[in-house]
């Protein structure tokens, strides 16, 4: 069922108030972070192996050391695993020169440029 002409109108502000309040917040937040690197979230996972190991050596041997050394490994691996250094991350790609042939640009990408061509459209 196609909207109202009124619809249409209150449809049409709403997203651009919105485009115009939330969009600088959007693409700040997401384009922060980048990709994980896969080798740190292994070894993440690989060091709250061996602190889970320590830990289980350290409560059936009774050294509270080596527990406590188990338990500060298994927290570092977690800590690794979840959120890698930024160090370790893999940044996004630079962009590309004004002139040179663009990849595929994301959808949210996509999205943006044809809203800007839109009001700058409506702005005329």
């Amino acid at each position: 069922m196609p909207l109202s002409d009124e619809e249409q109108r209150l449809l049409e502000e709403m997203e651009r108030s919105l485009y115009h309040n939330d969009a600088d917040d959007v693409t700040t937040v997401g384009a922060r972070r980048g990709r994980p690197n896969y080798t740190a979230v292994a070894l993440g996972i690989i060091a709250g192996v061996v602190g889970i190991g320590l830990l289980v050596v350290g409560v059936v041997s009774r050294l509270p050391i080596v527990g406590l050394i188990g338990f500060v490994v298994m927290f570092i691996g977690a800590l690794l695993a979840i959120a890698p250094p930024r160090r370790l991350t893999v940044e996004h790609s630079a962009p590309a020169r004004p002139g040179a042939p663009r990849k595929r640009a994301s959808f949210m990408d996509s999205l943006n440029e044809r809203w800007e061509r839109r009001t700058d459209d409506d702005e005329r």
